[in-house]
């Protein structure tokens, strides 16, 4: 395969948070506008496609996982002629176009949930949705124990047309974000009809949202004891909603679509599932081209733990020829500068210590080492907005701007996750730092840090110490190296002589050396530096630190 006609196998690709990316009409909330004034940045910064996450017309209650018009543009960010003008302007910038598509739920404000309510149990509108009888004598019971994502019940019961409680309907988030049922052929023909509506226009690819969650157990059966599965936590084999066979399937299908279109379009599925090999199902020549690896996301910063994930996931995708596409952050987890920034740095140490004292400089420096790390890993990566800028969570946002819908529910057990979601700091010394227009109006969505004036695009661009400017010389050198060495091809080969607490290997010409051990380690003779995370002395490499070597 060459490499023109494979180019997602290696990809960097740069995830635009849409309403916080850039505001270009002064609302106080990014667009299209602002995301099409930042398009040359983006190609400064050196990676290969953007994914969008959901722009299309929605109530807003989930950030636009609640759609309610899959063909039309949310009036927020812009119109249908704004979605062509940055398809074509991002393709004359050398950058490609995923979408995010929502095929688990819609909005309860779409036409075909709309029309469900208003029609009879049992009929034909309500047969693309999961509605259901209550348990009970009265029927006042839901249907199943199943809990929603978001907290509390995954049922809401409807109210008949007579004004008498009626069905339940299912909705693993939200209960403005009604599940589809994916056994109903009109379901099936309309997503199939929406992609191409896209493909049409020029997009190069979906994120699945949910991928693995699509289809439900027939039967319905309680969860009893077992383990709910959150989004964030893996869900166990034979699950009722989350990881089942009969989804498979469904992707097959998109696949076939995708396939009809020149340009080599892809997919790439969010699933969290119970390991790396079950990922591999979603991954085969028929299904699914990538599937994000969150592995390393919810690792601690240990070598071992590490060494152990990318070698699972190497081996799984490899019997399914597909390559990795490793993740550090996105907008529904703790941004990794801030994860590393304590003593405990897995995902489930930080979701549990949010709002502890941070060291910044700690997290700072191992974010360099681990963005190091994993672009020398075989197979693509993943840049959530701002982490080139090293930016933290935000964890002491005041409660009266949360907007995350899983702010609702006593009983769910996470954070926020506004912020990781924070508006972009572009320029100068105080809020809202080039986001949105100067003399703009509104303030941005959500409030940003005074300190980040320290952080803006523009300031760091200036320094060549900074996170942005590695971030830059990092990618470049890699697209330099691709094929011998770095990318997608070459072999990952473990060097025996490392020393416990650091991970090294060789790919090709490169080879990689991070420290995660307690002391400065000594780098083999013969090598020249291509980069590094922190600046090498003689030839030993700091503690927390990462490099890429090639023989002299």
């Amino acid at each position: 395969m060459s490499r023109m006609s494979s180019w997602w196998r290696d990809a960097v690709i740069y995830q635009v948070y849409i309403r916080s990316f850039a505001d270009g009409n002064g609302d106080g909330v990014g667009d299209v506008a602002g995301l099409r004034s930042r398009l040359p940045y983006l190609a400064a910064l050196g990676v290969d496609a953007l994914w969008l996450n959901p722009w299309y017309a929605s109530p807003q209650v989930d950030a636009g996982y609640d759609v309610s018009d899959y063909r039309r543009l949310d009036p927020l960010f812009g119109d249908l002629d704004d979605a062509k003008a940055l398809i074509n302007e991002a393709h004359e910038h050398g950058l490609r176009l995923i979408l995010d598509i929502v095929p688990n739920h819609t909005s309860d404000r779409h036409a075909w949930f709309q029309e469900a309510l208003a029609s009879a149990p049992g009929s034909e509108a309500r047969a693309r949705y999961h509605f259901r009888p209550g348990r009970g004598a009265d029927g006042s019971e839901p249907p199943t124990d199943w809990p929603s994502i978001f907290g509390g019940p995954a049922w809401t019961r409807t109210v008949d047309a007579d004004g008498k409680p009626g069905d339940w309907y299912l909705h693993l988030f939200a209960p403005e974000q009604p599940d589809l049922n994916w056994t109903n052929p009109q379901v099936r023909r309309e997503f199939e009809d929406i992609l191409r509506f896209w493909l049409d226009l020029g997009v190069d690819g979906f994120r699945i949202d949910v991928a693995h969650g699509l289809t439900k157990d027939p039967a319905f059966p309680d969860l009893a004891s077992r383990e709910a599965g959150g989004m964030l936590d893996a869900a166990t084999e034979d699950h009722p909603y989350f990881d089942r066979d009969e989804t498979l399937a469904i992707y097959e299908d998109w696949r076939r679509v995708a396939d009809s279109y020149k340009g080599e379009r892809v997919f790439v599925a969010e699933a969290w599932v119970a390991d790396a090999s079950r990922v591999a199902r979603y991954l085969t020549p028929t299904r699914l081209h990538t599937a994000f690896n969150f592995g390393l996301l919810s690792c601690p910063w240990d070598a071992e733990a590490l060494r152990t994930e990318i070698d699972a996931t190497l081996g799984v995708l490899a019997a399914v020829g597909a390559p990795p596409t490793w993740v550090l952050s996105n907008h529904d987890v703790i941004r990794h500068a801030t994860r590393y920034g304590r003593a405990q740095t897995s995902l489930a140490d930080a979701r549990r210590l949010y709002g502890t004292p941070v060291d910044h400089a700690l997290g700072e420096r191992r974010a360099r080492a681990a963005v190091q790390l994993i672009n020398a890993l075989p197979g693509g990566t993943y840049v959530y907005q701002g982490e080139e800028l090293g930016l933290p969570e935000v964890e002491d946002l005041p409660p009266a701007v949360w907007q995350d819908p899983n702010r609702r529910y006593k009983d769910h057990d996470g954070p926020v996750r506004d912020g990781c979601r924070v508006p972009l700091p572009w320029s100068g010394d105080a809020p809202p730092f080039g986001f949105s227009p100067e003399g703009a109006a509104a303030a941005p969505w959500l409030p940003q840090p005074a300190e980040w004036k320290e952080r803006t695009a523009a300031a760091e661009e200036q320094d060549a110490a900074s996170m942005l400017s590695h971030y830059r010389a990092l990618l470049r050198i890699r697209r330099e190296w691709l094929g011998r060495g770095l990318g997608d091809g070459a072999a990952l080969e473990w060097l025996p002589e490392a020393a416990e607490g650091v991970l090294a290997f060789r790919r090709g010409e490169v080879v990689c050396y991070a420290n995660l051990s307690k002391a400065a380690v000594e780098l083999p003779a013969g090598y020249r530096v291509l980069i590094a995370s922190e600046p090498v002395a003689g030839a030993m490499l700091p503690v927390d630190a990462a490099v890429w070597l090639v023989a002299e």
